[in-house]
């Protein structure tokens, strides 16, 4: 007898932690605790209409009190809250994101319109006062445009335009060249002083590398003409204005420095020209943000 009871005080003694860690741990708000009973009573808090129903589960059990604790959880997960919808060409308040930040992507659709300096430009072997001169134009241009920080996006702009090609000056009066198409793909640093505000006006420096493709020479005292790939720095401004939802109006000017090298016919009779385009490039056009 005396066994059997001081065995009952050592049980008693090893399991009085375990019970004070369990009802420390698992003893909260939303749990329920029973005493043999598989299913814990019912709270006596009334839930608003709006919660989720919830169902019991049993989370600990102890074998030599008989105690169970439970605890509620969700019978399953909250439905999702739909996204607003703002129509493509609205302005939604709290949907309709404000001006331009981080992490935004525009790409834009311009008018360019290319005006061609023509500065420092010499063909000494037609004569001393022999220059280059080149048409302006105007083309569509493709612009994109991602905003790393609220203040730092990188732009690239992809456009073509067809120039025609003269030497004026010359001992022999205007000699018409041919014309050419220049491909000057951009990529510009522009520094935004006004993030997440409808109008937002910029800075940037950038590079330009300007490629010459479809040469076709004037013909009769010119048969062959060639142009070098030029590169060199280009300085930009502008502004950005929202006019609607995710669109954008901008106006962008780029002034390029580019020093072009020509040439006209082959060795011996091979003539050489150098000129410096420089030329501006004025853009407006609209953008959509994704």
């Amino acid at each position: 007898m005396k066994k059997s009871f001081s065995r009952i005080l050592t049980c008693a003694f090893l399991l009085t932690p375990v019970a004070g860690y369990a009802q420390q741990n698992y003893a909260a708000p939303n749990l329920v605790s029973t005493t043999n009973s598989a299913v814990a009573p019912a709270s006596n808090t009334v839930a608003p209409a709006t919660t989720i129903p919830m169902k019991r589960e049993e989370i600990w059990a102890s074998g030599w009190s008989g105690k169970v604790q439970y605890r509620e959880v969700p019978m399953y997960a909250p439905p999702k809250k739909p996204k607003p919808h703002c129509g493509l060409f609205k302005t939604c308040p709290g949907v309709t994101k404000i001006g331009l930040g981080k992490g935004d992507f525009i790409i834009r659709l311009s008018a360019l319109g290319v005006i061609t300096n023509n500065t420092s430009s010499k063909v000494k072997a037609l004569g001393p006062h022999a220059h280059i001169n080149t048409t302006n134009q105007v083309m569509p241009e493709l612009s994109f445009d991602y905003f790393v920080t609220d203040n730092l996006s990188f732009e690239l702009i992809a456009a073509s335009s067809r120039h025609e090609i003269k030497a004026q000056g010359t001992v022999l009066g205007k000699v018409d060249v041919g014309s050419a198409w220049i491909l000057p793909p951009t990529l510009t640093a522009q520094w935004h002083f006004r993030p997440h505000k409808a109008f937002n006006p910029y800075v940037g420096v950038g590079l330009t590398v300007a490629f010459w493709h479809n040469l076709s020479p004037a013909g009769g005292a010119v048969q062959k003409f060639g142009l070098e790939t030029s590169v060199g720095p280009s300085f930009d401004f502008g502004f950005d204005y929202q006019l609607v939802g995710n669109w954008f109006y901008n106006v962008d000017v780029k002034q390029m420095i580019l020093h072009q090298r020509a040439h006209i016919g082959d060795s011996p009779a091979r003539i050489d020209a150098r000129t410096s385009l420089n030329p501006t490039v004025v853009s407006t056009g609209i953008g959509y943000r994704f």
